[in-house]
């Protein structure tokens, strides 16, 4: 699932869909920034990052750590979401 089809989500007046959408939209962008991070190590980046490699690990553990609880929450709350 990319960002586009997360628009109707976000904007349902259903809390569970809205949560969806917030999943959703994380898991693209965590898996976004773990590409990029593994071409990194490959040498096959094709620009130059301006913030340091620690920088994006953090930010890559945050975004693991948001996820696992968003994982938890929809356990707790009955949300089904489906493989990203």
């Amino acid at each position: 699932m990319n960002l586009q089809d997360t628009v109707a989500l976000m904007n349902s007046a259903d809390y569970k869909e809205r949560f969806k959408a917030e999943y959703y939209q994380l898991a693209n962008r965590f898996k976004g920034l773990k590409k990029m991070l593994e071409e990194w190590d490959r040498g096959k980046l094709k620009f130059s990052p301006t913030c340091p490699r620690s920088t994006y690990n953090i930010q890559l553990n945050a975004m693991a750590d948001y996820l696992a609880i968003l994982e938890a929450r929809a356990v707790m709350e009955d949300i089904e979401l489906k493989e990203v």
